[in-house]
Parts: C-alpha cells; structure tokens; sequence
C-alpha cells in the first residue's frame, strides 16, 4: 500500500545552516524539529530527507561525509524520541537530474519506498524547496524564511518546522 511522504530539506529546515556542512560536530537541531517529525509520523507520513551537498563537487568535503553528517543528525533526532525514514542527497553542482528543484531525488524515493506523490508534502526553507514542491505537484510550506525570499510562492509560510506540520496536518487530517 502507498503512503504519504512529507519530504524535508535538511539545512535551515532541520537543523542550523553553518554553510557547507562536512562535519557531524556541527549538526544542531533546530528547536520544535523531533516534535514535528513526531507528529509526521503519527499521521502516517513517511520522513524523507532530501538535499543538495554541492560541497562534495566542490571538494569541500566527501560523500562519506555527507552519510556521517546524517547519520549524526538521525542519531540526535532518535536521543529526542523522533528520527528520519530516509535520506537523499545530491552532491552535484547542476548538470543533474537530481539537483533540487529537478525530481530526481523524488522519483527515487517514489520508486524505491512506494510513496503516494499526490498525498505528499515537501517543506523547505527556500526557493529551491519550494520549486522541486511546484515541480512535484505537492503543496511546499516553507519554513524558517531565508532573508529576501525570492522564490515561487509557497502554499503556506511558517515561522518553524513544527509551525509548518501542525498547519499542514490540521488542513489534511482532521
């Protein structure tokens, strides 16, 4: 049986965006996160992670390192009662199929874990977020604003993930 993915971008969504992040050492979670990832999935909502790591085409840092970092961040999530079901990450500059907003990652993870597309979400805190949603055909609830958004518009604007989920979950399943 299908089920519904809230898809999430991981840096300024789920934990502080520091740049270019290739350390574990420096995942934070953003306050109200475990709580909404929680709450996703009482409500049935598979937790995918989706981001793009141009880091590891600049040389930043390895692929290797990007699994550490979320590894790091499932680890935190799971100390605070919640946890992500899948990561997926592109770590090219463009070129690609998989760099947000272009489907790729959410066509695999349509594939490979059942997902029902049209019962799903994307959120996001910017304009590549909302895009990859508009591309998806999925409401995008952006969250956390980026300064000077300049995106598509969103299907509803939150101050927070867990702002965002309980708009989100109260307009879908009541």
């Amino acid at each position: 049986m299908k089920k519904a993915a809230a898809f999430l971008d991981r840096d300024g969504t789920l934990m502080e965006d520091s740049g270019y992040v290739g350390d574990p050492k420096r995942v934070r979670v953003l306050d109200g996160v475990a709580e909404a990832l929680a709450a996703l999935a009482a409500a049935g909502f598979d937790r995918i992670v989706v981001t793009n790591q141009s880091g590891v085409a600049r040389g930043m840092f390895g692929e290797s390192d990007v699994v550490a970092v979320n590894r790091a961040l499932a680890g935190e999530l799971a100390v605070r009662g919640s946890g992500i079901d899948a990561f997926y990450f592109c770590s090219h500059l463009g070129g690609c199929d998989c760099r947000k907003p272009e489907l790729g990652m959410i066509r695999r993870a349509v594939q490979e874990r059942d997902i029902d597309l049209a019962a799903s979400v994307m959120f996001g805190d910017g304009p590549g977020d909302m895009a990859l949603a508009r591309n998806a055909g999925i409401p995008g609830i952006l969250v956390n604003e980026v300064p000077g958004y300049d995106g598509p518009p969103p299907f509803h604007r939150a101050r927070s993930l867990r702002e965002g989920v309980d708009f989100f979950l109260g307009r879908t399943h009541v």
